[in-house]
């Protein structure tokens, strides 16, 4: 298939934009540049006023299967994947069973080449997820594996988790790092602090990031490997890893957009849409995570999508930590970060595409000649509310229900074929 985008926004650095065409022709980008002569079977035109971007990749998202696949699915996750402008994610081990054998990581990869888009398994840092022994990393980096993680559970073994990034190291391979001491958290459900004494429930201790953050960022450096910190939470763990970029250990880390949009107070409904590992903190934490993100100490910002059906959770009090994002992310990104003149599109761009495939050591994608043709096209200006009848995840816990957003996907290409586009 021939595609043409015509007059769509490119976003550069240093805060400048162009407006070029761009031609796609078997799966590729064939050029850029001004009025292209280009016989294409379809155009899509930007009128000036659409932006185009390197195809979004989230390098964290739980889409439960095989196994728990009443709450989402490959399938399913990839559809809102693609309404969210990603044609590439990195799928969680917390699957049952979990990713930790060949068998697994072939049944993700072959039910992945069914959805159009790039889905790559993470695997398990240990055996079952059990936190005792290591799985083979070697073997199962050569089966398909794009990382290693036991995310959803720490791996609380300092011992274990020193020899898993020792291992990495030598396999070339990324280490994620879900950072929670579970003994600090003993039953938390959200924020201890003022929202967790008003409610009357147990809290998690921001303590318990915090202290796994600096036990991850010490075993990293005497090592000289490389960790990476999932969904950072607190102004202490922003605080560690900005000490230690500076000081040179090799740690990146992430966020989401709901850190640095909500506060929590939202729990204040007693609503288990807001609940989440690690949870909503206060505001001094928002601004902090918003200031990592701003000063690049945050690397990249992913959704952490992580589907429940209703029935799991309509208890507040007993309901699974997790909400959906991949439909979201941007649109939330745009709005708190773009509109507000805190980031150019350049930025937002990197945190978004470039960098988590980099962190993962991933084939780039670019708006250049000879790339692969994985593109995201989205009006910044369009808003919308998010309405979770309208999500196409099979889960609708989202915590941006009810929002209004500013900034809209119309157009996801991946491959060089059209996979979504906004009805």
């Amino acid at each position: 298939m021939k595609l043409l985008l015509k007059r769509v926004i490119i976003a550069h650095e240093c805060d400048k934009t162009e407006t070029a065409d761009i031609a796609v022709e078997n799966g590729m980008i064939k050029n850029v540049g001004t009025d292209l002569d280009f016989a294409a079977d379809k155009t899509i035109d930007g009128n000036g006023k659409l932006v185009a971007f390197p195809g979004l990749f989230d390098m964290h998202v739980h889409f439960r299967d095989p196994g728990l696949t009443y709450k989402e699915d490959i399938i399913t996750g990839a559809e809102a994947a693609k309404a969210g402008g990603f044609t590439g994610v990195a799928c969680m081990a917390n699957t049952v069973p979990p990713i930790d054998s060949i068998d697994v990581i072939k049944y993700v990869k072959e039910k992945a080449v069914q959805t159009g888009i790039d889905v790559l398994p993470i695997a398990c840092v240990s055996k079952k997820m059990a936190g005792k022994e290591l799985t083979d990393f070697s073997k199962l980096k050569s089966a398909g594996a794009a990382a290693f993680s036991d995310d959803g559970h720490p791996v609380e073994n300092a011992e274990l988790m020193r020899r898993a990034l020792e291992q990495a190291k030598k396999t070339g391979v990324t280490v994620i790092s879900h950072c929670e001491d579970l003994n600090i958290i003993n039953g938390g459900i959200i924020n201890k602090g003022e929202v967790s004494r008003a409610l009357g429930v147990r809290g998690m201790d921001r303590a318990s990031e915090d202290y796994m953050t600096a036990r991850e960022i010490a075993l990293a450096m005497c090592m000289d490997a490389h960790v990476h910190i999932a969904h950072v939470s607190t102004k202490g763990s922003c605080d560690i890893i900005r000490a230690a970029k500076a000081d040179g250990v090799r740690v990146t880390c992430e966020t989401a957009p709901h850190y640095f949009t909500f506060t929590d107070k939202k729990l204040y409904s007693k609503d288990a849409d807001y609940r989440m590992s690690p949870p909503l903190r206060t505001e001094d934490d928002r601004k902090a995570v918003e200031r990592a993100v701003c000063d690049g100490t945050i690397d990249c910002i992913i959704t952490d999508h992580a589907p429940h059906s209703e029935e799991d959770k309509s208890d507040f009090y007993t309901a699974p930590n997790g909400v959906v994002g991949l439909e979201t992310s941007l649109a939330a990104t745009l709005t708190r970060l773009y509109h507000t003149r805190l980031l150019p599109l350049y930025r937002i761009q990197k945190l978004m595409s470039e960098n988590p495939r980099k962190i993962l050591g991933l084939e780039p994608v670019t708006l250049t000649r000879g790339s692969i043709a994985d593109i995201t096209v989205f009006d910044p200006d369009l808003e919308w509310t998010v309405e979770k009848e309208n999500l196409h995840s099979k889960s609708k816990n989202s915590v941006f229900k009810g929002e209004r957003l500013k900034g809209k996907v119309l157009y996801t290409i991946s491959k060089g074929k059209v996979v979504f586009e906004e009805q």
